[in-house]
């Protein structure tokens, strides 16, 4: 799904007076990819399939209270408006459970892995390389942690340099033997010599 993304990865849903912000952290796309999948959750959005269209609101919310509230609101009323006002917003936060795509990113060379294993990663590129505690981690898109790890690993290219720099096949230095070495530094210091008379 094609998603124009906002720079700060967010979902408001407002519905019969009830206003509900949702994030695409990494725990709730961990929970939520991990239990339904990616098909399974647009097919509950396109089925209307209350049951996980609450489990995606409630996973997503920023404040629980306020996710539980926007929901218990629409206990006895026809569901149809509701599933009009969510379904849409829903799907783009859904899509937001994957990281942006990075133009400046070079294409994967590695194997496939499950979003599990993908998810498993950005969480420990976010405790283990970038130092956030885990409640932060959790709390984060799978964006944010990708773009800080992308500028954490330039800024350490930056200082250290960069390994993709071109760095010669081998050490020239390797091919020649001590006698010459020591020939071609008596020729250094004879020519030396010359050029001081």
């Amino acid at each position: 799904m094609d998603l124009q993304r906002p720079a700060y990865e967010e979902v408001t849903i407002a519905h019969g007076g009830n206003i509900v912000t949702l994030r695409p952290s990494l725990r709730a796309a961990t929970t939520l990819v991990e239990r339904h999948g990616f098909p399974g959750l647009f097919r509950a959005l396109d089925d209307l399939n209350l049951t996980i269209i609450s489990e995606i609101i409630l996973a997503g919310s920023t404040n629980q209270q306020d996710a539980a509230a926007f929901l218990f609101s629409q206990a006895g009323k026809p569901l149809f408006p509701f599933f009009s006002a969510v379904r849409q917003p829903l799907a783009d936060l859904v899509s937001m459970f994957t990281p942006a795509p990075d133009p400046k990113a070079k294409a994967p060379k590695g194997k496939a892995v499950s979003w599990a294993e993908a998810y498993a990663g950005l969480y420990g590129y976010a405790t283990g390389w970038l130092g956030w505690t885990p409640q932060t981690a959790w709390n984060a898109t799978p964006t944010e942690i990708d773009r800080a790890y992308a500028a954490h690993l330039d800024m350490l290219k930056a200082i250290r340099g960069s390994a993709e720099k071109e760095q010669p096949a081998h050490d020239p230095r390797e091919e020649v033997t001590e006698g010459e070495a020591r020939s071609g530094l008596a020729k250094l210091k004879a020519n030396a010599q010359r050029g001081k008379q």
